[in-house]
């Protein structure tokens, strides 16, 4: 959030679990064993996104610092990825960029999957898969390639050669080269989507 205020933007960073437990949801940061936070996570719905993200816009748009004659970009990280699909569906004429990094569940079998959401978009997108995630689910990127060209959105999808969770600092797999080439592409996209 801090970079991207640094660039000029008006930023709000969202606890996404904010229903049940305040902020910080992970007492030791990266570090924190996934079973501890998996019924956070576990407790998010596409209903629960898409009503956040209409929230969360009407409250950013109310705000004075907020130029609301410019689009809104999302950007999201791991379980990050869904809420930045369903809110460029839930607000479409308000986001004009998403940005996914190692996110997963964006292509699922399930009929709330995010992907299907792709028609109701507006937003130009970076998708940056990890390298580890593309080989579990290597059909994922072609799904979303495919969803994305007739929706005549523009759309960056790459595997990044780095691990899950590459992006964030404090990981133990985090890659300063690829997380910085990730920032980079995202800035740019934000620099031609949300004048």
């Amino acid at each position: 959030g801090k970079r991207l205020a640094e660039e000029g933007y008006s930023v709000l960073v969202v606890n996404p679990f904010y229903r049940q437990r305040k902020a910080p949801t992970a007492a030791n940061g990266a570090a924190t064993p996934i079973p501890e936070v998996l019924p956070l996570m576990q407790a998010l719905t596409a209903t629960t996104n898409t009503t956040d993200a209409r929230a969360f816009i009407t409250w950013l748009d109310a705000r004075p610092e907020v130029d609301t004659s410019k689009k809104i970009g999302t950007i999201g990280y791991c379980m990050g990825g869904p809420i930045v699909m369903r809110t460029a569906a839930a607000v479409p004429d308000r986001v004009g960029a998403g940005g996914s990094f190692h996110g997963g569940g964006l292509v699922t079998q399930n009929p709330d999957s995010p992907h299907l959401l792709i028609p109701q978009m507006k937003a130009q997108f970076l998708i940056a898969v990890a390298e580890n995630d593309d080989m579990r689910e290597p059909n994922t990127k072609n799904v979303l390639k495919e969803a994305f060209e007739p929706a005549n959105l523009q759309a960056e999808i790459e595997v990044y050669p780095a691990a899950h969770g590459w992006c964030p600092p404090d990981t133990q797999v985090y890659d300063m080269a690829q997380a910085e080439r990730a920032w980079s592409r995202m800035l740019a996209m934000f620099e031609r989507a949300l004048a």
